[in-house]
Parts: structure tokens; C-alpha cells; sequence
């Protein structure tokens, strides 16, 4: 999993329980980075904030989803900025799932769950075919 976060307190605390609940982790600090680390890593699954320095989410997302081998990476905003434009942008890059920020662990350690065992269901509806 990677977790695409600038607030170094926030990705302390996001990794911590993440790891806790058995999560293997990485972190990038900005857009940018996320990419690489998309690239070279290849995560399961992204937890991405939208407002960073360098690059932004969006412009992260808009770039990932220009990628064949990444583009069905399912990713979570996790962002302080809960507005209606961000629900519509979701929309137009195929987000999993939405967190305001601050968060109950436990709701986004639920959301994490849900989008495994779905993409579980899609495996295996896709072999059986």
C-alpha cells in the first residue's frame, strides 16, 4: 500500500495503524513521488491526499490513469479538503473511496477491507469465466 501524504505527522500516523493491522507500507510525500513510487513498487492499493507541493492528487491521479499497468490501482483521497468539486473529481478519476480528514482509523481500515474483498469477488468472477 502506498500512502501519497505531505504532513509528516499525518503519514506517521496513517503508517502506524496501517502497519499494525498488518499492512506492508510505503510513503511518498508529494505527487511526484507517488508516481515514481507506483511505478517502481507496483502497490495494491494508493491512499492519496489531494492538496501537496510539487503535484497535487489530481494531478498525480490524472497521470496514473494515463498508465496501463497502473491505472486499475484502486486509490482512497484521504484529504482535509471536503468539498463538492473534490466528490465531482472522484468521480472523473475512478476513486475506490473518499475520507475526510481527520478520520476514525477504524472506518478507513474498514474502507481498505471493503476494496480488497471486491476486487477478491472480481478476481475470481473473472476466472471462473
Amino acid at each position: 500500500m502506498l500512502v501519497v501524504e505531505d504532513e509528516p505527522d499525518m503519514i506517521m500516523v496513517i503508517t502506524h495503524f496501517l502497519r499494525h493491522a498488518g499492512y506492508e507500507v510505503l510513503t511518498a510525500a508529494n505527487g511526484e513521488e507517488g508516481l515514481e513510487k507506483t511505478t517502481s513498487e507496483k502497490p495494491d492499493l494508493i491512499l492519496c491526499d489531494t492538496q501537496m507541493p510539487v503535484m497535487n492528487g489530481w494531478e498525480m491521479l490524472e497521470e496514473l490513469r494515463k498508465q496501463p499497468k497502473a491505472r486499475h490501482i484502486p486509490v482512497i483521497i484521504v484529504t482535509g479538503h471536503y468539498e463538492k468539486f473534490d466528490i465531482a473529481d472522484a468521480a472523473v478519476y475512478d476513486i475506490a473511496d473518499y475520507v475526510a480528514k481527520p478520520f476514525d482509523p477504524s472506518l478507513l481500515l474498514e474502507k481498505i477491507s471493503d476494496i480488497f474483498a471486491s476486487n477478491r469477488k472480481q478476481k475470481t468472477k473473472a476466472e471462473d469465466v
